[in-house]
């Protein structure tokens, strides 16, 4: 059983939305726990109704002073302020 915040395997790398550059447009591969497991069930759920669901188009617009927080996001025609555990949890194809 798939979980409802991943997207099916794909053959393309994946990276975390925190280590996308500025002005890239990509796409949400899933959404899953950050590493140092700093992102409860109740964040993903969050987010995923928020609109971060795999396949959506994403890029990073702006971050906060000294390149940390808040990230500024755009899903679709949409702009969020994400804070650096929220984006960890985004999960987006790699650049070539």
């Amino acid at each position: 059983m798939t979980s409802p915040f991943s997207a099916p395997a794909m053959a393309a790398a994946t990276l975390s939305l925190v280590d996308l550059p500025a002005h890239c447009v990509t796409t949400i591969t899933g959404l899953r726990e950050a590493e140092d497991g700093d992102a409860p069930s109740k964040v993903l759920q969050r987010l995923a109704e928020l609109g971060f669901m795999a396949g959506e188009t994403i890029s990073v617009l702006q971050r906060g002073p000294g390149g940390r927080e808040p990230i500024a996001v755009q899903v679709g025609d949409t702009v969020f302020a994400l804070r650096r555990h929220e984006a960890s949890c985004i999960q987006v194809k790699a650049l070539a």
